[in-house]
């Protein structure tokens, strides 16, 4: 029998919205390094981002300042804070995948969606305007106090929405930052997005989609 949750929760960064850090990255530092040192660079980057955001919450500005200046130091690039701020700026900037809208409006007439996103309240709307689909609520990071994969957001939600783990699907392009989270909390329904960021790891049971296009599907609409 078909699962129809109270709600679907959705990762918004990666999962929804083309996430280009390392399109940012390139524009500031693709001239000056190689291809295969870029590519270290922008692996470099996103490893320093995850670990900025395992401890206490602070302004996504300085989680991108930090994980920068890490990586340039790592490369032996030069660091410069206004870089940083041009990176972040760029967040609200990003569309969808394109699979995006259409997928998310089918299910979205039946189910209310939800996104729990590692964001800023300034930013975060900016990028859910261009996602094509109503949502019933948008949690960010600084409303909750905690980044993923931290469990507090994950708490938070649930508390908001009234509802228990069992209750909902989570969907998201991530284990390190949200599937393992959903399954350490009981959310038995999760949907990983398969969009090439890291590899399928069985344990921690989900239905596997290749975009979002395949999420109807999931919900047999």
């Amino acid at each position: 029998m078909t699962f129809c949750p109270k709600f679907i929760t959705f990762d918004c960064y990666g999962t929804l919205t083309f996430f280009d850090m390392a399109g940012a990255a390139r524009k500031l530092y693709g001239e000056i390094l190689s291809e295969a040192a870029m590519q270290r660079f922008i692996k470099n980057f996103a490893a320093y981002r995850l670990d900025e955001v395992l401890g206490a919450w602070k302004p996504y500005a300085e989680v991108v300042h930090g994980a920068l200046e890490r990586t340039c130091r790592k490369n032996g690039v030069t660091f410069r804070a206004e870089d940083a701020m041009r990176i972040y700026n760029e967040v609200p900037t990003w569309g969808p995948h394109p699979d995006v809208p259409e997928g998310l409006l089918k299910v979205a007439k039946e189910i209310p969606l939800v996104i729990l996103s590692n964001a800023m309240n300034s930013q975060i709307m900016l990028n859910v305007e261009k996602l094509g689909a109503p949502f019933h609520k948008v949690i960010t990071a600084e409303e909750t106090g905690t980044y993923k994969p931290q469990m507090n957001g994950f708490e938070y939600m649930l508390d908001v929405l009234g509802c228990g783990p069992e209750d909902i699907t989570h969907v998201s392009s991530s284990f390190r930052y949200d599937l393992m989270t959903a399954h350490d909390l009981g959310i038995r329904s999760k949907v990983w997005v398969n969009r090439g960021h890291e590899p399928a790891n069985p344990y921690y049971e989900y239905e596997e989609i290749r975009d979002i296009g395949g999420l109807p599907g999931v919900f047999g609409l």
